[in-house]
């Protein structure tokens, strides 16, 4: 089994890199194998609504030269996919906003790809608004039929400077509570 990450964050191995790894731990610990994809240096562009996708129903988005088509592929071949975003103005990054609204219609476009496999969302915060970013990462879950996992609280980590997440006892538990959850999950899907 593997689970793939997509840290949407604008800094490379940042306080949401940190998180997601601290999911990874536990994961690995199950004999789970993990995939680390991180946005950072990357600029992706959100649907032009061409819906070239639906027409073409290639697995791909016609957009072309960046990330996106790979990390598709990626996260169809995985068993669980998590995705993680640093709190910027109350919702996710801006990257990650545009790659959810073209992997999500390409997803659609052809099956529904991601359909029935396990999911997480998690956020790195500073202070507030974590919620609504949850909330956008859930969604885009929901639309694309996967089951969702959750933790002892929800799947935030306090932190602003890289490494003060290392600083939040709680978040953190909740990491481990949290990839113990998944990995618990698609153990029972496997057996399914």
């Amino acid at each position: 089994m593997k689970v793939i990450a997509i840290n949407g964050s604008a800094r490379k191995d940042g306080n949401t890199a940190i998180i997601i790894r601290k999911v990874f731990d536990v994961l690995e610990e199950f004999g789970i194998k993990t995939e680390l994809i991180q946005l950072a240096g990357h600029t992706i562009a959100g649907c032009r609504a061409c819906y070239a996708c639906m027409k073409n129903e290639d697995r791909r988005c016609a957009i072309v030269g960046d990330i996106v088509n790979e990390c598709i592929e990626k996260m169809s071949a995985a068993d669980g996919i998590i995705l993680g975003s640093p709190v910027y103005f109350s919702d996710i990054s801006a990257n990650l906003k545009a790659f959810i609204e073209r992997a999500g219609y390409v997803s659609r476009a052809n099956n529904y790809l991601f359909k029935h496999k396990a999911a997480a969302a998690v956020m790195a915060v500073r202070r507030g608004g974590a919620i609504h970013a949850f909330d956008t990462l859930n969604h885009f879950f929901h639309l694309n039929q996967m089951f969702l996992t959750g933790s002892t609280y929800w799947n935030m980590v306090v932190g602003r400077e890289i490494g003060e997440v290392e600083n939040d006892s709680e978040g953190l538990a909740n990491m481990r509570n949290l990839g113990e959850n998944m990995a618990v999950l698609l153990n029972k899907l496997r057996r399914e």
